[in-house]
């Protein structure tokens, strides 16, 4: 199955409902425009958008922090164990075209900063305020930013 390109999402733990509804939208319209989606396959941004992602029919890669693919939530597809705690956010970075930032803390902030640094764009989604980031103000936006990025 050929993938119109690789999208990693990057995105906090702890969020409220608001963010849970449009993560899982944004990952809806991921799979609509058939990206293959990495994230970390834990909670919060992560399983939003892999149930966005699922219910969209598409395919989830959760790059995990530990050993165990029991660590990964339901909606992933294909776990990756890692066992190198948070220094799996590189390979979250390596393994896209484009990133999308959704809320998040300092990990968020560190995959941000490992794409930057591989020279990949990334949109934000009511995330860090930091130079470079293509802000967006809806899971619309989101998908057109990438689709303008990866076309472009």
């Amino acid at each position: 199955m050929a993938f119109a390109g690789r999208v990693s999402v990057f995105g906090g733990r702890n969020i409220n409902e608001d963010t849970y509804k449009d993560a899982v939208d944004i990952g809806e319209r991921l799979a609509a425009e058939n990206y293959l989606v990495y994230c970390g396959g834990g909670e919060g941004v992560m399983e939003a958008v892999a149930k966005g992602v699922k219910t969209g029919g598409g395919t989830c890669v959760g790059i995990l922090k530990g050993t165990d693919k029991e660590e990964a939530n339901e909606y992933i597809d294909i776990s990756v164990s890692t066992g190198i705690g948070i220094g799996r956010n590189i390979t979250i970075a390596y393994n896209c075209d484009v990133a999308i930032a959704i809320s998040g803390k300092y990990g968020t902030l560190s995959e941000i900063a490992f794409a930057f640094q591989l020279e990949k764009p990334v949109v934000g989604y009511d995330t860090w305020e930091i130079d470079g980031i293509h802000k967006v103000n809806t899971p619309t936006g989101v998908i057109n930013k990438v689709i303008e990025l990866l076309d472009g």
